[in-house]
């Protein structure tokens, strides 16, 4: 009997011992990260940001994989269902966790019952760009125009449900306007090639899904939807400015499948935390509208929760309209 009892405590040990140790091993393969932003849409631009900045730092290749659709809800279930053990990781929009729920009714996810916080990425304010031809400089020329003739401005929604379509929504709301919703798939790419050639009058991007138009001046940035004026675009007017309080900013959080081991999460964490924490990092987000900053499991937890919060309850006036 001493010997059996023996036995079954080593054996309880070699269990304990083996997420550690597979922590300490990990990653010795290429990890997937899931993204649910449409290729070249801001989101999936940060995600290969990160993505880059963790190959570097374990020596193994980080892949990131599109599953656009169905506001996020499409990736979701994929990343649910993957392996728990660390080599599928998630990344999640704000959009994802504050859904209306007309649009998504699977949404919106929560944290810790879906899925396992591991750290925060990057957020993106909304800008706002017009077609030049519009003859419109301003966010008060432009809101002008839309109370003269209701409904006539066209805005592309670069995915129905997302915090892009979100943002419209409210602002239309809060500037007592209303637009012409002209809604597409896969995000900004298509949207972009119609308000430049001048077929949609307006788009509100992060601005790494426009910055290629903008430079090439076929769209004109004319505010940004940060609670102040960013040191990259001093001279560009907040929504705040013209709309008392108005913020809205995308962001992204990684999160891994319930039952991934605590070690594998606890080590992705603090590697990542060193990836946005570097300024060579943090720069690079900056020139493409994109700040970085880290966050523990448990501030990441915390910080969604109070978001969710936030946009819940304007969510829901919304769809109560």
């Amino acid at each position: 009997m001493k010997a059996l009892s023996w036995l079954a405590a080593a054996g309880a040990c070699l269990l304990a011992s083996a997420p550690a140790a597979r922590a300490q091993n990990y990653p010795d393969k290429p990890v997937t990260v899931i993204a649910d932003a449409a290729p070249g849409a801001t989101p999936d631009v940060d995600a290969r940001a990160v993505a880059d900045g963790l190959s570097k730092a374990w020596g193994q290749q980080v892949i990131v994989i599109n599953h656009p659709g169905a506001n996020g809800s499409i990736a979701a279930r994929v990343a649910s269902e993957a392996v728990p053990d660390g080599y599928t990781l998630f990344m999640p929009a704000l959009s994802t966790f504050a859904a209306l729920p007309s649009v998504a009714p699977n949404l919106p996810l929560k944290l810790p019952r879906d899925f396992i916080p591991i750290g925060y990425t990057a957020e993106n304010p909304m800008f706002f760009a017009v077609n030049p031809s519009l003859g419109i400089a301003t966010l008060p020329e432009l809101i002008a125009a839309a109370k003269k003739d209701p409904g006539k401005i066209s805005i592309a929604v670069t995915g129905v449900g997302r915090l892009t379509h979100l943002t419209g929504l409210v602002f239309q709301d809060r500037a007592g306007i209303s637009l012409l919703p002209v809604p597409y798939n896969g995000g900004p790419a298509a949207a972009l090639a119609d308000v430049a050639s001048g077929r949609v009058a307006m788009i509100i991007e992060g601005f790494s899904g426009i910055v290629g138009a903008v430079k090439a001046g076929q769209v004109k940035l004319i505010a940004v939807a940060s609670p102040e004026r960013l040191p990259q675009f001093p001279d560009l007017p907040t929504v705040a400015e013209t709309i008392p309080g108005f913020a809205a900013r995308g962001w992204q959080v990684l999160v891994a499948p319930n039952g991934t081991p605590k070690p594998i999460v606890d080590k992705v964490s603090v590697d990542l935390a060193k990836v946005v924490n570097d300024p060579a990092f943090k720069a690079r987000l900056a020139n493409i509208g994109s700040y970085s900053r880290a966050m523990t499991p448990g501030e990441v937890l915390a910080f969604v929760q109070k978001e969710q919060d936030t946009w819940l309850p304007v969510l829901q006036k919304i769809s109560e309209k």
